[in-house]
């Protein structure tokens, strides 16, 4: 694996783990103000948005490869 490959998974990583880590602080700052509603909120809207991302991304790969960006 290049080096430059490795440095963008690490990176990618790095950037997760601060999100999370901000998500935890943030809940924690108002003694958990966050109720499970808007945890539940939070959960679905972020993987409702990892889904759509790549669908949209396949369906950028599987046009581009069966020639219809041509």
């Amino acid at each position: 694996m290049p080096l430059v490959e490795r440095l963008g998974w690490v990176g990618l990583a790095a950037t997760v783990i601060a999100f999370l880590v901000w998500v935890a602080w943030q809940i924690g700052a108002d003694g958990g103000a966050i109720g499970g509603h808007g945890i539940a909120a939070l959960v679905i809207g972020t993987l409702g948005s990892i889904v759509l991302g790549v669908g949209l991304m396949a369906l950028v790969f599987y046009s581009s490869r069966a020639g219809y960006d041509r």
